[in-house]
């Protein structure tokens, strides 16, 4: 199955891309990252996506930066996408976010520690938006199928599926991926997360830890499981970043990242 979106397909013969700041932070981070981000992707005749949260209702601490909130968030990100023409993605944590957020952007992420909220995928559902839903941590790739037919009774079937990793405790997670093909059986595009992928909840006490060396590791396994999408949370600066900075890709290391991916994917597809 594929999900048109504009001018491309997901899940087609062509590598997609979900990338971005983890959560909005100021304007000209956005609009560095998101310049960059689509002309590396225009080079490399990748699908982009650009992605930021306008809220990371899910932190360590309650002292930690949750972003500019719905109303202002959404403000930015449309900004970006009308200055650069690039489709957005961000994660609404509330039932009634859905509507609101789906004005703007193009694919309504439901974040992995609420894929099972029954209310949020509904909402997400009925706007007719893709919806993409990121796996807990907590569950096997064949629990993802009851999720996606939650949606599909809505009359919404533009779904998609993120591999993010599975929990053991302990601060870490490890990828499975055998996660990829046994989603892709469903019938759904795909995605893995290759950032999220390398955190570690919690280490750091207040913050969550990471360890980025591992992201394009993780990335070109993906790709040859078969993913039909990636995730990158990426940063011009990420030790300097107000969340997820441990784990985010180097904007100035995307081109090299992508490249490597997109010349897996093209083999596998082959």
């Amino acid at each position: 199955m594929t999900i048109k979106l504009k001018n491309f397909e997901i899940g087609a013969n062509k590598l997609t891309i979900l990338a971005g700041p983890c959560v909005i932070e100021s304007m000209d981070v956005m609009k560095k990252t998101a310049d960059k981000l689509k002309k590396v992707c225009s080079d490399l005749d990748i699908n982009f996506v650009f992605k930021s949260s306008f809220d990371k209702a899910n932190r360590s601490s309650i002292n930690s930066y949750r972003g500019p909130g719905i109303e202002k968030g959404l403000d930015i990100l449309g900004q970006i996408k009308k200055e650069f023409e690039v489709p957005l993605v961000t994660d609404i944590h509330l039932p009634e976010q859905a509507d609101i957020a789906s004005e703007v952007v193009d694919i309504l992420q439901i974040p992995a520690f609420l894929c099972r909220q029954t209310d949020l995928l509904l909402s997400a559902g009925k706007t007719g938006k893709i919806v993409n839903i990121k796996k807990g941590q907590f569950l096997a790739p064949q629990q993802m199928l009851p999720l996606a037919k939650k949606v599909e009774t809505t009359g919404n079937t533009n779904i998609m599926l993120t591999d993010r990793g599975v929990t053991f405790g302990y601060n870490n997670l490890v990828s499975d991926f055998r996660a990829i093909p046994i989603m892709k059986e469903f019938g759904y595009p795909v995605v893995f997360d290759a950032t999220h992928s390398v955190q570690m909840p919690g280490a750091n006490g207040e913050t969550t830890g990471g360890d980025r060396r591992f992201v394009p590791t993780l990335a070109k396994c993906a790709m040859a499981a078969g993913a039909d999408v990636l995730f990158f949370e990426v940063h011009p600066n990420p030790d300097e970043a107000l969340s997820d900075g441990p784990n985010m890709l180097k904007l100035d290391d995307a081109e090299k990242v992508f490249a490597k991916c997109k010349e897996i994917f093209d083999i596998v597809r082959k």
